[in-house]
């Protein structure tokens, strides 16, 4: 049977994540659906129809979809599922908003959070803050997963030639309304899909010292900025900065932790990069048992000093 993949987007393009739950896909069919909700999203479906591995595409266009509300788009989802072997969606907010709605009008369960496909039933999810992988088999009809972005490999090479079909969109539930969003905006990379990260901990000590310590080796990096939990309890960096189980998780190709100690809520926000490189003075810190590199010392000489290197 097919499998769906719900689309990730902002009306006006696809977003990374989708074509990495694409590619967790792939691992449990060949014939793969997407479908775009949202509202004049028709670049979206062009888009997603060059995705490789996809066959087709549905289109559900309307007002009520604009901004991907959990109630319009679950009831949406869960009246096409019942079509397919599984529906996957990316483990972003929207995706952990919605598709469980789906799942639970369609009395089924949720499999959250995957990081490895084992068949097309079976599922390696992440449990203790990352401490312990458990395999999950599903019995249900239908599998609804959500897909950790940072686990699969997307596929940009555009070489998918999908057919493009609509599909009756719902009409708005009248449970939730869009008011309004503020985005943050940055100079440099987003979080999530930088190849570089540069993060922050407690032992930084202010905000200014935030700034001033890390934009520098960021900036020669071209790397996107993040900290630890405690950094930004502190209010030393953003709340969109955080890194862990209850802030955003990220998987570079490397990972510079400064100042953060590697609490357990830490490292499961980016125990999976590539290179991790600590700097912290205490040596029995827990981030040295995950580190590639470690560095022992005043992070406060140590980062001038490697920033001056590069």
């Amino acid at each position: 049977m097919s499998v769906l993949v719900i689309a990730e987007h902002d009306n006006h393009q696809l977003k990374a994540a989708t074509l990495k739950t694409i590619a967790a896909a792939r691992k449990i069919s060949s014939d793969i659906h997407v479908l775009v909700a949202g509202h004049q999203c028709g670049a979206v479906a062009e888009a997603a129809a060059k995705a490789a591995g996809v066959t087709k595409v549905r289109v559900a266009d309307g007002e009520a979809l604009a901004h991907q509300l959990a109630e319009n788009m679950g009831t949406l989802i869960a009246g096409i599922a019942k079509e397919y072997e599984a529906v996957l969606a990316p483990a972003t907010t929207a995706g952990k908003n919605y598709l469980p709605r789906a799942a639970a009008l369609c009395d089924m369960a949720m499999v959250s959070d995957i990081v490895a496909v084992e068949s097309a039933d079976t599922f390696v999810r992440p449990i203790y803050a990352g401490n312990v992988l458990a395999t999950v088999k599903s019995s249900d009809a239908v599998k609804f997963v959500t897909v950790r972005t940072t686990a699969f490999d997307a596929d940009d090479s555009n070489s998918g030639s999908a057919a493009i079909e609509a599909v009756a969109a719902v009409a708005d539930s009248g449970k939730s309304r869009f008011i309004s969003a503020e985005m943050a905006k940055y100079d440099r990379p987003e979080l999530t899909a930088a190849r570089v990260v540069v993060s922050g901990g407690r032992a930084l000590a202010s905000a200014d010292n935030f700034k001033s310590v890390l934009t520098p080796l960021a900036d020669k990096l071209g790397a996107a900025l993040g900290a630890s939990r405690a950094a930004v309890d502190a209010g030393y960096a953003p709340n969109d900065y955080q890194v862990g189980q209850t802030g955003k998780v990220v998987a570079p190709d490397i990972y510079f932790a400064i100042g953060i100690s590697g609490a357990i809520q830490h490292l499961a926000g980016m125990s999976s990069s590539k290179v991790i490189v600590a700097i912290n003075k205490d040596e029995e810190a827990p981030i040295f048992q995950v580190a590639d590199y470690g560095i022992v010392g005043d992070l406060f000489t140590i980062v001038p000093e490697l920033e001056k290197a590069l």
